[in-house]
């Protein structure tokens, strides 16, 4: 399996992740990559909703000016 090394990890971050490690039983290495096993997958999931929100978007019925003024459908569905 790959390593990776992450030079000049700020000591707040660290602290942070031996916490989460420390509270999950996990080794320091155990929590990284998890953490970073999430953030892909968070990223992804914000990527398919950011094309299905597109594609909403592109497909949302938009009035192009042919319609009828509201007042003339109100007037209209009124002297049915």
């Amino acid at each position: 399996m790959p390593t990776l090394t992450v030079k000049n990890v700020p000591e707040h971050i660290c602290r942070e992740i031996r916490t989460l490690a420390g509270g999950e039983s996990r080794s320091l290495s155990a929590e990284v990559i998890r953490l970073l096993d999430e953030a892909l997958s968070s990223r992804r999931r914000l990527a398919v909703q950011a094309r299905v929100l597109a594609e909403i978007d592109h497909h949302r019925f938009s009035p192009s000016g042919k319609l009828p003024p509201a007042e003339v459908l109100v007037r209209e569905d009124r002297q049915r």
